[in-house]
């Protein structure tokens, strides 16, 4: 503005003199005292611009301090206007809320303040607007950008107008005191947690403090023995008084040991009298807090509590613990004497006991054998079938009986193999918890052996060796099932003067009768009549093959079922057994015997009819064998051929 009225000044001072007739002097005059003016506006002017720009460069490096003090400040800073929009905020802030500082400048602090402490906010902004207040400081809760509470303290003031102290907007700075309230809810929540567990617990607290004279006790303590709050406090040796005989100079030579600084705390379990009378066992822990230059006690707390009740659980355990300790030597004993053996395992399969019977059973000993799994010890297998028998643990929440086998077969480390009968029973505590497996098991191969013995002699004839009637009848009714489930049907076709069968379909019934045997049993006696039905069993089964089944029927009867369906071969069959018997050189107190056979042949097939048909067709046959003379080969007509006479072959044919 000074230089600008220096140039006006100057122009319309030229222009003035150039109008006015004045004298050179006068004119030069003049112009040097415009010129001077215009010097010195010109000065000043240069002065106020010098001025304005420092002021300037102090109001930048100002503004660049506070920039640089709100970006590197390491609580948060935050420019809030008077409608509650973020103006401006630092990056600590944004970072403290998990915004970018672009994210969080385009909220207000009602977006980002805990709905319960929103109160407070607007009344502090309520107080500044109005002018009652400056400043403020006080706590709350913002929301981080996923929603999570975070404390902070907010200490700040109001920024108003230099001219009006009209309010412009406020500046806050924030502190981050989450990890500080969170580690005070703790604090209190462990406070509480402590009164209510000391409550609780039946715990009591007592305060020795030589300096104010004696020993306090909490209200709990107090009513646990009987006493009112106050009636105990005072002496701080009558609690030593009220220790049963037997247990105070225990309890006194541990106090004075922990008081000598020869243990870290005080420590003792003894028995208190109850105001009434009766006695409270007591557990007593207490430590010294302070001491005196000379070391002697200032100040010690400690806690009492009523154990009176473990006591005596201890004490029935004790005892319990030694009937148990009775009652496991007496079952030790028992297992150790008892015939049968016995292995234990656990629940992991391991062995935990075995006696001496499982020890000389399994071939190994018994202090090998602990700890090893049942599988190194204890291996059996099915006798029929081979499989391992499983001894696995049972489901979970299932009830397994007592699983017994008597085809077991042991098989030892070294490969040897004994007949046992075994009992696997789970053992199962109170809780239901499966706890592992009892397995009793015995030698069994004797008993085995002779039920394999007693097995053979129902199904075999005693004499011969051969099967005996009724497991012959067993067997057949089996085929002739089987034959009708198949649906086989002999087919047979006329060739001449025979009926023969066309394919080996179903089996065929053979029904042997000796010939001339009677004559041996009347000379020779029934000895020399066993003998020889010893003989033609062996003649009849030499000449058959091993799928076949050969049976005495009783007497000089026996009977053969072919495996093989075929008629022909059949025929070819029993000619050979007929052969083989009068072939048999068979001699009785030096005199020779010759017998022979006849045999009657029956189809089994779907067609056939029952068992008993079959061998009355059979047997019928045999009749006309020994009709058309003895020691041929009959075949009777199939079920469905009703008519038509038996036809036999001679014994040439």
């Amino acid at each position: 503005m000074a230089l600008l009225v220096a140039g006006l000044g100057v122009l319309a001072t030229s222009i003035l003199l150039s109008r006015l007739d004045l004298g050179t002097e006068a004119l030069k005059l003049c112009l040097q005292i415009a010129v001077a003016l215009a010097v010195g506006a010109l000065f000043l002017a240069a002065l106020s611009i010098r001025r304005i720009s420092r002021h300037r460069q102090q109001i930048a490096e100002s503004e660049l301090r506070f920039r640089r003090a709100m970006e590197d400040s390491a609580i948060g800073i935050v420019v809030v206007g008077l409608d509650g929009r973020i103006r401006q905020t630092n990056p600590a802030f944004a970072a403290m809320l998990g915004y970018t500082s672009e994210e969080i400048e385009a909220l207000t602090f009602f977006q980002i303040t805990h709905p319960d402490d929103l109160q407070i906010g607007r009344e502090t902004m309520d107080d500044l607007k109005a002018g009652t207040v400056n400043s403020f400081h006080f706590e709350k809760r913002y929301l981080r950008k996923d929603g999570t509470p975070v404390w902070a303290h907010l200490s700040g003031s109001v920024i108003r107008d230099e001219t009006g102290g009209r309010p412009l907007y406020l500046v806050s700075q924030i502190e981050n005191i989450d990890a500080r309230k969170q580690a005070e809810a703790r604090i209190a929540e462990a406070e509480t947690r402590w009164n209510f567990a000391l409550a609780g617990a039946g715990q009591g607290v007592w305060d020795l403090d030589m300096r104010k004279g004696g020993t306090t006790y909490s209200s709990t303590w107090v009513k646990m023995l009987g006493y009112a709050d106050g009636e105990l406090d005072g002496d701080t040796d009558r609690w030593l008084t009220m220790i049963h005989p037997d247990d105070r100079e225990t309890v006194a030579e541990a106090d004075r040991a922990h008081l000598e600084g020869k243990t870290p705390f005080f420590e003792a379990e003894f028995r208190m009298r109850h105001k009434d009378g009766h006695w409270m066992w007591i557990l007593d822990r207490g430590k010294a807090i302070e001491r005196d230059e000379d070391g002697r006690l200032i100040r010690a707390i400690g806690s009492l509590t009523d154990i009176t009740r473990r006591k005596e659980a201890e004490e029935r355990l004790t005892v319990s613990a030694a009937m148990l300790a009775d009652e496991k030597e007496r079952l030790r004993v028992t297992l150790q004497s008892i015939g049968d053996a016995v292995i234990c395992t656990d629940a992991a399969n391991r062995v935990t006991f075995m006696n001496p019977v499982a020890e000389k059973l399994t071939g190994i000993a018994g202090g090998e054998a602990l700890g090893k799994m049942l599988g190194h010890v204890y291996w059996a297998v099915d006798e029929e079938t081979g499989h391992r028998i499983g001894v696995t643990r049972p489901a979970i929440g299932v009830h397994a009986p007592a699983d017994q086998n008597s085809r077991a077969v042991l098989i030892r480390r070294d490969d040897t193999r004994c007949s046992i009968r075994q009992v696997v029973s789970p053992i199962i505590n109170e809780r239901n918890e499966f706890c592992g497996l009892v397995i009793v098991f015995q030698d069994f191969s004797d008993a085995r052996a002779l039920q394999r013995q007693l097995a053979h002699a129902a199904a075999h004839d005693a004499l011969t060796g051969l099967a005996n009637r009724s497991s012959f009848i067993r067997a057949m009714e089996e085929l002739v099932g089987q034959a009708r489930k198949d649906g086989t049907a002999d087919t047979r076709k006329s060739t001449g003067d025979t009926t023969e069968s066309v394919g080996a379909s179903g089996h065929q019934f053979m029904f042997i009768d000796l010939d001339h045997f009677k004559l041996v049993n009347d000379t020779g006696g029934h000895a020399a009549g066993d003998a020889l039905l010893k003989r033609v069993a062996v003649a009849i089964r030499g000449v058959l093959g091993p799928d076949d089944i050969v049976a005495r029927l009783g007497g000089d009867e026996f009977a053969v079922i072919l495996k093989s369906g075929s008629a022909a071969g059949a025929k070819i069959a029993a000619r050979s057994i007929i052969d083989a018997i009068g072939g048999l050189d068979f001699s009785w107190d030096g005199r020779s015997h010759v017998i022979g056979a006849s045999i009657g042949l029956a189809a089994i097939n779907a067609n056939c009819g029952e068992v008993d048909e079959i061998i009355a067709r059979a047997d019928a046959a045999c009749y006309a064998a020994k009709a058309a003379g003895r020691g041929c080969v009959s075949v009777a007509p199939d079920a469905q051929i009703v008519d038509g006479p038996t036809e036999p072959l001679a014994a040439a044919s």
